[in-house]
């Protein structure tokens, strides 16, 4: 995963002129890029977006007066301080820094979210308890398994069966519908964030006061919901030149001679055309080497379809009740439940408004063609309830109304052959002027918005003034990028 964008050159009939650069999709990444270069006055900006606004899957919407998001999001303290400076400036005091009190499901106990030692103590099962302590003296006992590395075999050797089999396994196998021995050892790198037991312990015991180090706690989050984000790098962009045209999927993207030359989009029945000397794509990649015109060779085209993405049906229940709980979110691990997490937006933004109303929001990971997928929202909202109900959550509210969305590209499937697959496409991809890929969706990274801003200052500071795109620093850039871990 270590391609290069070629760099862009100018029109020697133009040597004055900003380079022409059109953004493809609107999420974080696109709109954040965007941003930067209109701001910087580095190019002329046309962003192109096939939704009728902006933020992807990182958007948000208002149900019934209350602020929604496309699932849970957070802008977490672990950002880097130029995105954080970014957001603050645009969004000043409507981001708040919020506390995370959220709660896992574990062996039919409520264990508090992030973790915290003297709830592990007290609400874990001792025998639970016991064996995780054990797993964590026994780690430099463990031999490393035999063959080929896998997810599961990584996470086994690092934190030992007991929370990878009781918490880890069941749960990848409910976001990715696949079994943990066909994951990639990417997905552990990239997904857990502590390698051993004494280490996820020694976190937890940092929390305690004197320990705790100087990055806030909590997290940041956006007064009108996370969208708010996009939304207002959206207006800031548009006001420093750049153009937004909503409703425009790509249709195609035309090269010759090695480079990019133009992009066509749908605008109702009409197709519009704009000359470039760079395409920004934050698209799946799998869609990029798709649009292509002349069509990518074979062989990109073919590792194209053996790349899969994860998809997720969102149901919002509206209740006409002021609070549901005092939980933001609740995570089901266990295989006993569909849904991935519960969240309640109003405790996100800490809000009481509107009073009498709330609204939760279930993840329910689903690929098109599964049970779940045909189902009216009316039936997922029946079957929601059903399954809280099991769990001792019972919805004691008037259930106003039940929405659905289905989000097809929310997760890339670290599968153990997606390396192979993804770098054919890179490399490709990599070799034509003008073209980058970048984003989680474009990256096939399975990062956080704040990782996907990173991207977008990247991509900004390797376009020097002259219009030349520096590969070098791209090339290092990228690897630092390999080195993002999520924060849940």
């Amino acid at each position: 995963m270590s391609a290069t964008a070629a760099p862009i050159v100018r029109p020697d009939s133009a040597p004055d002129r900003r380079p022409r650069v059109i953004v493809l999709g609107a999420g974080p990444a696109g709109v954040g890029a965007a941003f930067l270069l209109a701001r910087g006055a580095k190019a002329d900006v046309l962003v192109l977006e096939r939704e009728g606004r902006v933020g992807g899957n990182a958007g948000s919407f208002e149900l019934d007066g209350v602020h929604c998001d496309y699932g849970s999001h957070r802008l977490h303290a672990a950002s880097a301080p130029p995105v954080m400076a970014m957001i603050r400036e645009a969004l000043g005091d409507d981001l708040v820094l919020r506390p995370r009190h959220g709660r896992i499901r574990l062996k039919e106990r409520w264990i508090h979210f992030p973790l915290s030692l003297p709830d592990l103590l007290t609400r874990l099962p001792r025998g639970f308890a016991a064996a995780l302590l054990l797993d964590a003296v026994c780690k430099p006992l463990r031999r490393k398994p035999a063959g080929e590395e896998t997810f599961a075999s990584v996470l086994r050797q690092g934190l030992g069966p007991t929370i990878s089999e009781h918490f880890y396994y069941p749960y990848v196998r409910k976001l990715w519908a696949l079994p943990p021995e066909e994951l990639a050892v990417a997905l552990a790198r990239r997904r857990v964030s502590g390698s051993s037991v004494g280490k996820i312990l020694a976190k937890i015991a940092r929390q305690a006061p004197g320990l705790r180090g100087k990055r806030p706690r909590g997290f940041f989050y956006p007064r009108r919901g996370f969208g708010e984000i996009s939304e207002t790098l959206r207006a800031r962009a548009e006001e420093a030149g750049a153009t937004f045209e909503l409703e425009a999927p790509v249709a195609a993207i035309e090269h010759r001679d090695g480079r990019v030359v133009a992009v066509r989009w749908k605008k109702g029945a009409a197709t519009q055309r704009r000359e470039c000397e760079a395409a920004w794509s934050t698209l799946p990649i799998t869609t990029l080497v798709r649009l292509m015109e002349p069509a990518a060779p074979a062989a990109v085209l073919e590792a194209a379809k053996r790349i899969r993405y994860r998809g997720l049906i969102l149901i919002y229940l509206v209740l006409e009740q002021d609070r549901f709980t005092e939980y933001d979110a609740h995570y089901f691990p266990e295989l006993a439940i569909p849904i991935a997490r519960l969240s309640e937006p109003k405790n996100y933004s800490g809000t009481r408004e509107p009073a009498g109303l709330t609204v939760l929001c279930a993840e329910l990971p689903s690929d098109p063609g599964d049970a779940w997928w045909p189902l009216s929202d009316e039936e997922l909202g029946r079957r929601l309830c059903g399954w809280l109900a099991g769990v001792g959550l019972p919805i004691a509210g008037r259930v106003r109304r039940t929405l659905t969305r289905r989000l097809g590209y929310a997760y890339p499937v670290y599968d153990r052959g997606f390396e192979a697959s993804f770098d054919v496409m890179d490399r490709w991809v990599a070799g034509i002027g003008g073209l980058l890929t970048f984003g989680r969706q474009g990256l096939f990274a399975h990062d956080n918005t704040h990782h996907a801003l990173e991207m977008a200052h990247a991509a900004v500071d390797c376009l020097r003034d002259g219009g030349e795109f520096d590969v070098d620093a791209w090339r290092r850039y990228r690897t630092l990028f390999e080195s993002h871990v999520v924060e849940d």
